[in-house]
């Protein structure tokens, strides 16, 4: 099978598709944010991520959530539960990390059927 890889680099591809699973990571394009906002974006770009990848965020599969502080946990999960439609939340981990960048408060790798 053919693995796909939408906007390929030397470090890393947007996303992959390989027997129908995508798999794809989102941060927020503008990292001066709140949380919530950071989680906003993310929501956004991974919405146009899924589109670029013949899915929707109806068909995510799992999700693993880093945030860099739990005082964050509160708000993201009610961002995240009025960003999904009912009846559709992945199975998810949410873990305490530091990111890459210290602007980043959140990021999400994300795993759906395309």
């Amino acid at each position: 099978m053919t693995i796909q890889r939408l906007n390929p680099t030397t470090r890393w591809s947007d996303a992959t598709v390989y027997n129908g699973i995508g798999h794809f990571v989102e941060v927020a394009a503008d990292p001066t944010q709140d949380a919530k906002a950071q989680a906003l974006q993310i929501f956004t770009q991974a919405e146009a991520t899924l589109a670029a990848i013949g899915s929707d965020k109806s068909r995510l599969l799992s999700a693993t959530i880093y945030l860099t502080d739990f005082a964050y946990l509160a708000e993201f999960n009610q961002a995240w539960e009025a960003w999904l439609p009912a009846g559709t939340a992945p199975s998810r981990a949410c873990v305490k990390a530091e990111l890459a960048d210290p602007a980043y408060k959140v990021e999400i790798t994300f795993v759906a059927a395309c």
